[in-house]
C-alpha cells in the first residue's frame, strides 16, 4: 500500500513536515503553469 521509504520519511521527520513538503511540491507546479498562461497573457495585450 505505502512505499516503504515513504513510511521511514514519516517516522523520520514527522507527518506534518511530509504532508507540507508534498503539498509544497504539488502547488509550486501549479504556480508554474499560473506563470506562464499571465507571461503568455501580458504577451497578448502588448499585441492590441
Amino acid at each position: 500500500m505505502f512505499d516503504p521509504q515513504w513510511l521511514q520519511l514519516i517516522d523520520n521527520i514527522g507527518f506534518p513536515m511530509v504532508v507540507s513538503f508534498y503539498l509544497l511540491v504539488r502547488v509550486e507546479t501549479n504556480i508554474k503553469q499560473l506563470e506562464q498562461v499571465v507571461d503568455e497573457l501580458v504577451t497578448d495585450l502588448r499585441k492590441k
